[in-house]
């Protein structure tokens, strides 16, 4: 993931720390180092993402 992501719809498959696997539906505010900031559509509040529990990730359309 790198900062041309910023800005950017996205389709993130995420493993949370107790193994549980989620797809959901993003905008990127920030990429850092180890974490990526997002706002996510279906939580409707900013979240931070560890890079590492990424699984998959690709671009999306716009979500109304």
């Amino acid at each position: 993931m790198s900062e041309r992501e910023i800005g950017q719809n996205i389709c993130i498959i995420y493993q949370d720390v107790k193994g549980t696997i989620t797809k959901r539906t993003v905008r990127v505010v920030k990429v850092g180092s180890a974490k990526l900031y997002a706002y996510d559509y279906g939580k409707r509040a900013m979240r931070p993402f560890k890079l590492d529990r990424i699984l998959a990730y690709q671009r999306v359309g716009r979500t109304a």
